[in-house]
């Protein structure tokens, strides 16, 4: 396949490039530097804001991806957040790619049927921004009925790791442990990712990763 990455440089950008090369796929990395995380792959620099750029980097593309997360400048990211993600559907669209994966957040997942982890006690007020702002472009996405679109969101803790390549996937529910911990590494969730880069098992819908 051919995959076009933007937000490949952060630390699960950096691991679905890695975790795509290592499967043979073409992959194009898309960041503000231009710097590729992995060597001997094509790199670009782009604003993905831009949906002329996205456009035109995504020409012949099998999919598009996206590992961008929401402005951390102190500021309500959600705006600007809805606005990236906005470009990214616009400029899929006019390059003519129909199939669309990103990074998105764990907050909206539901700890019981309607209630998302970012609405209960304790959920980290330092987060909660960037929770929302997730929330609101899953919501946005949702509204995109003409592109084959997923939402891939990781367990409440994800950090680097290990590659087991064992991990469970689920829908919109918040998957824990025995412990009731929710976590999975940014190595195995790469490979969740690129598992649906390759099989679309979760077309015009979120699919969340666990142990």
């Amino acid at each position: 396949m051919r995959i076009v990455l933007f937000g490949a440089t952060g630390m699960v950008g950096s691991r679905i490039v890695a975790e795509a090369t290592q499967r043979g796929h073409r992959v194009t990395t898309v960041s503000r530097s231009g710097r590729s995380p992995v060597p001997g792959v094509t790199a670009a620099a782009a604003d993905a804001t831009d949906p002329a750029k996205v456009a035109a980097l995504a020409a012949g593309a099998d999919v598009v991806a996206s590992a961008c997360a929401p402005p951390r400048n102190g500021s309500d990211p959600k705006e600007p957040f809805l606005a990236l993600n906005r470009a990214l559907v616009r400029g899929t669209r006019e390059a003519g790619v129909r199939r669309l994966v990103v990074v998105g957040g764990a907050g909206s997942l539901e700890v019981a049927p309607g209630q998302a982890l970012s609405d209960q006690p304790g959920f980290p007020e330092a987060v909660l921004p960037e929770a929302l702002a997730h929330s609101a472009v899953l919501e946005y996405y949702r509204t995109v009925d003409d592109l084959d679109w997923t939402y891939v969101s990781p367990a409440a803790e994800i950090a680097p790791g290990e590659r087991t390549g064992s991990f469970r996937v689920d829908g919109d529910r918040l998957l824990t442990d025995a412990d009731g911990n929710s976590r999975i590494s940014a190595e195995d969730y790469a490979v969740a990712f690129v598992d649906e880069l390759e099989q679309g098992a979760h077309t015009r819908a979120r699919m969340s990763v666990a142990y």
